[in-house]
């Protein structure tokens, strides 16, 4: 029987990084390097995540899907199933390239993977901003010409940001997020990026970055204008706990819980759900075993499992689960 499962972090040394997940989430950062990312919950070749909890700790996420899918998942899975979400925390020190990810139309044929992701911002300090979507009046005239001038940023939309407010960015929204945030990030399992313009900066190897300008133009939907965060409503759902929802879409439904101190939730067995603490601390019992999650904390719950999930505290709990739209 599997139980409530949580993972090693993965820290991923970036030239936009800083050394925030050390500060806000314990994250332990050895030497000086600039840390951008940590990947919580990850099935990439290479970065596949090792649990860190129970009888099943030192396994690979991959081997748990290989033996128990059926448990995780609540299905039988095939052969050459991936995990569908990478889950990160990011770190922008400064600003990130100008970038897009390929529509799943586009995709296969570019030799890439479509990448549909929602941001929450944990941290933003004053002044700090996403850039998302065009401008109004940009033009795909305008956005080339600037490309090869080096002022390609004019052309995008930027929106000031602050702790709770989420963006969804579906492949083909170009985009880039702003120094002085940190955000959990939620994704489709891929890793193809195109940039776009990197602020003319070098990476870690003291070279330009690459950039993927043909690319780029083939995936950016130019009638993309000046999208909106999501909205920041919450309705109740039980007693103690009330729910915002951030984004449905073929690769996941993402749902912000809020609890108040000393609140539970019942979750029924049937679906995997991943979860994350924005802030406070919960408690996940199910199978016997218990683990707690703070700040910054991911976990799985597999499908086989009924799970409480409880707080002394309150805080918010981010939930994925497998969308109906898919």
């Amino acid at each position: 029987m599997l139980y409530p499962l949580c993972f090693v972090p993965r820290l991923k040394e970036r030239i936009w990084g800083g050394r925030k997940l050390a500060d806000l989430y314990g994250r332990k950062i050895e030497g000086s390097a600039p840390i951008g990312e940590s990947w919580e919950i990850s099935d990439r070749p290479g970065d596949e995540s090792e649990i860190a909890n129970g009888p099943l700790a030192g396994r690979s996420l991959r081997w748990v899907m290989e033996h128990h899918g059926r448990e995780l998942f609540g299905r039988e899975l095939p052969a050459a199933f991936r995990f569908p979400w990478l889950a990160k925390i990011l770190d922008a020190r400064e600003d990130l390239s100008l970038q897009v990810h390929p529509p799943a139309e586009i995709a296969p044929q570019m030799r890439g993977e479509p990448k549909t992701e929602i941001w929450y911002i944990a941290a933003a300090e004053p002044g700090a901003c996403l850039y998302v979507g065009l401008r109004q009046g940009a033009t795909r005239e305008e956005f080339e010409r600037r490309i090869a001038d080096g002022t390609v940023a004019e052309c995008f939309h930027r929106v000031a940001v602050k702790v709770g407010d989420v963006m969804f960015l579906p492949s083909g929204r170009v985009h880039a997020l702003g120094g002085g945030i940190v955000l959990f990030e939620i994704q489709q399992n891929s890793d193809t990026t195109y940039r776009v313009f990197d602020w003319n900066r070098v990476g870690l190897d003291g070279r330009p970055r690459e950039l993927h300008i043909a690319q780029s133009l083939a995936s950016i939907d130019f009638s993309d204008i000046e999208p909106s965060l999501a909205p920041d409503r919450f309705t109740p759902l039980t007693v103690g706990v009330e729910i915002r929802a951030l984004a449905e879409h073929p690769a996941f439904k993402i749902v912000l819980h809020r609890y108040q101190a000393g609140a539970h939730l019942t979750f029924a067995p049937g679906k995997l759900r991943l979860v994350a603490s924005v802030d406070g601390t919960f408690r996940l019992s199910a199978a016997g075993r218990e683990v707690d999650l703070s700040a910054g904390g991911f976990g799985l719950i597999p499908a086989a499992v009924e799970c409480v999930c409880s707080t002394t505290v309150g805080g918010q709990l981010i939930v994925v689960e497998e969308s109906s739209a898919a």
